[in-house]
């Protein structure tokens, strides 16, 4: 059902020319993680959100709001599409509590800075690996190390078949 869920909020987003950056599990996933997806998180331009959640408004599961909450401060919404979650952040002033230093920090999402992945049968923009890894890092929930571990795992097996290259 995931496929689908991400065929109708990427469908909503393209069709209104809204930029988005894919981060959370999905990312993961495309990065190597084989866990099973909870949600797919994205973020969009902050002048975007209102209009994001209006297309959406039928299907939103939690109204767009700013919350606190597992590690994150920042405004979204969540739908949901056949039974699966999308979560939809407002790049505006997003924060991520860094476990090891105790203390929120500023989540910066550049739109600029992403990777083309062709998965659940679209080419989606993903938030950098090096940047997907840092957030994790500081996050560091069970599911973030483990996520952290996959794609180190996956890198090193990419650079053992490739020769080092």
């Amino acid at each position: 059902m995931h496929h689908l869920a991400a065929q109708w909020i990427v469908g909503l987003l393209r069709e209104r020319s809204i930029p988005f950056l894919i981060c959370g599990g999905l990312a993961a996933k495309g990065y190597g993680s084989e866990r099973d997806l909870n949600d797919i998180d994205l973020f969009v331009p902050g002048e975007h959100f209102a209009s994001v959640v209006q297309a959406g408004q039928e299907l939103v599961s939690k109204t767009a709001a700013h919350r606190q909450e597992e590690g994150w401060d920042l405004t979204y919404v969540q739908f949901k599409y056949e039974g699966v979650k999308v979560e939809v952040g407002s790049a505006d002033g997003p924060q991520i509590f860094d476990a090891s230093n105790e203390t929120w920090v500023p989540l910066n999402i550049d739109f600029s800075r992403y990777v083309i992945v062709h998965l659940l049968g679209l080419e989606l923009p993903f938030m950098l690996k090096d940047d997907l890894v840092r957030y994790k890092s500081a996050l560091a929930r069970p599911v973030d190390i483990e996520d952290i571990c996959a794609i180190r795992k996956s890198a090193e097996l990419e650079n053992s078949s490739s020769g080092g290259r």
